[in-house]
Parts: C-alpha cells; sequence; structure tokens
C-alpha cells in the first residue's frame, strides 16, 4: 500500500483520512489545528509539524483546504514542491478558483510532477461513507496514476479534462445545488401557504418533473423525508457559508468564461442575505429562512 501525506484534516479531510486509513494506505498528517491532527492520529495515522514534513518521503500528497490563496501557498511558497520526492503524485481537493488550479498545475508540472485537481462532492456524509464523487482534472497519465487513491475515499471517480477542468466542473455542480435548493424552498414554502400538505407535496414532486436530488434527499422542509438536515435544525451536511463561497466561484467564472447565469447570481444573493442573518453555519437547507422567516 501507498504512503500518503494529507494536508488539511477538516469537516472533509479528517474522515477521508479514515478511509485512506481503512484501505490500508500509511498516512502523514499535518493541519493546523491540533485537535484535528490528535483525531487522525487515533485512527491511525502519524503526525507532522509542517506541510514540507507531511510531503517528504511519501508516494501521494493529498490537500484539502480552504480557498485558493491556501493552495498557492503550501504548494508554492516552499512548501510540497519543495519537499516532495521526485515521483510523488499530488492531488488538490479543495474546492477553489480555475486560476488558481492551472496555476498550481503548471508549477507542478515544471518541477517535474504528475498532479490533478480532484474536488468532491457529497458532503461530510459521502466523507464518512467513502462514497464521494472526484471530479479530476489533470493530463490521463496523472488521473491514472491518482485514481488508486481516489478509490479509497470515493465511488465515482471522473476524469474531466485537462488541469483546473475538475474545479470547473465541481463549481458548476454546485451551482446548480445551490440553485435546486433555493427553489425547493420557495416551491415548497408556496405549497404550504396555498394550502398543501407539505408531505404531499414532498410525495408528489418527488415522483413529478420538478424533482432533484437535493429537493429529495435535503429538503428545506422539516419533517417530509428522513435524511434531511432540517429536521435536526438545520445541523450542517455543508454549511451555508461553504455554498455561498462555491456560489461566489461560479459567478467570478462566469463573468471569465462570458455567460450569463441569472440564476446563479439570484442564489448567490439569496445565499448571501442567509449568512449577514447569522445562519452561515446551518446547513444549506437553511435557505428556507430567507423564504420563510418562521422556520426553526
Amino acid at each position: 500500500m501507498a504512503k500518503v501525506g494529507f494536508i488539511g484534516l477538516g469537516n472533509m479531510g479528517g474522515p477521508m483520512v479514515r478511509n485512506l486509513i481503512k484501505a490500508g494506505h500509511s498516512l502523514k498528517v499535518y493541519d493546523l489545528s491540533e485537535y484535528a491532527i490528535n483525531f487522525a492520529v487515533q485512527a491511525g495515522a502519524v503526525a507532522t509539524k509542517s506541510v514540507k514534513e507531511a510531503s517528504s518521503e511519501v508516494d501521494f500528497v493529498v490537500t484539502m483546504v480552504p480557498v485558493g490563496s491556501n493552495v498557492r501557498e503550501i504548494f508554492l511558497e516552499d512548501g510540497i514542491l519543495a519537499a516532495a520526492a521526485p515521483g510523488t503524485v499530488m492531488i488538490d481537493s479543495s474546492t477553489i478558483d480555475v486560476g488558481s488550479a492551472q496555476a498550481v498545475h503548471e508549477a507542478a508540472k515544471s518541477a517535474g510532477f504528475n498532479m490533478i485537481d480532484a474536488p468532491v462532492s457529497g458532503g461530510v456524509i459521502g466523507a464518512d461513507a467513502g462514497t464521494l464523487t472526484f471530479m479530476c482534472g489533470g493530463d490521463k497519465d496523472s488521473f491514472e496514476k491518482a485514481k488508486p487513491i481516489l478509490q479509497g475515499m470515493g465511488k465515482n471517480i471522473v476524469h474531466c479534462g485537462s488541469g483546473g477542468l475538475g474545479q470547473a466542473t465541481k463549481i458548476c455542480n454546485n451551482m446548480l445545488a445551490g440553485i435546486n435548493a433555493l427553489a425547493a424552498a420557495e416551491a415548497m414554502t408556496m405549497g404550504e401557504r396555498l394550502g398543501v400538505s407539505p408531505d404531499i407535496l414532498y410525495e408528489v414532486i418527488s415522483t413529478s418533473t420538478g424533482r432533484s436530488y437535493i429537493f429529495e434527499t435535503s429538503n428545506p422542509m422539516p419533517d417530509v423525508c428522513s435524511t434531511s438536515p432540517a429536521n435536526n435544525k438545520f445541523k450542517p451536511g455543508f454549511m451555508a457559508k461553504l455554498m455561498l463561497k462555491d456560489l461566489r466561484l461560479s459567478q467570478a467564472a462566469a463573468q471569465d468564461a462570458k455567460t450569463s447565469t441569472p440564476l446563479g447570481a439570484a442564489a448567490t444573493a439569496a445565499f448571501q442575505q442567509l449568512i449577514d442573518s447569522g445562519f452561515g453555519d446551518l446547513d444549506t437547507s437553511s435557505i428556507i429562512k430567507v423564504i420563510k422567516p418562521e422556520s426553526k
């Protein structure tokens, strides 16, 4: 089995590390949070004290950090590229802007490394279960070399094209997810106020043309489906503030691509309102609070 350095042990990175250990890989980990490191150590990982230490003497480096500037810092500023041994394969599973992903790809390629951007979909539930979808950007050789590691953390592993196109795919997906969450909140609230039982509305739409994965599994109306965070006071599976981050990335990408995204813009504005109201740490389904403020 492989030696893996893993940097970034948050809500997603932590369970991804545990699944790699379960798959038989040897893990060295680093995070700014000592608590997160200790949790990974309890699962069988080895703690390190720096990005460079986590990146040295391993076969693969996996990163899962918040934003593009973090990715640039840990790769480019006397970090991963400086510490990694020749032949190390690099996998960035952060969700970041396409420009940062492409810049790091170019730097890794110039230094002689294989690299893919491999953002994920599936949330904390998917990370825990090892059923994440990986959207991968990079050349075919890098993708094939990274695939055995991704298979320890995910179920659906898709090569989306050249460097940065994994990020582009993820941004499109999450823009649509944000739109669907807002649309579900609007439809459920309108139906309830017109006198339709939420249970009946959920049953009908879930078998009709308005259905979506978000509507069916994370419905913002409490107690209409068993899997929704709305049933547990919107305890997060995917926090609203992270959805806003991804929606902002989508709007920046749309501008770069000279593409009109009016629904994406509307969803971005709605999630901004939700975060401004103090609900950023709740689940994405709490977007219903913008449409139906009395929701609890």
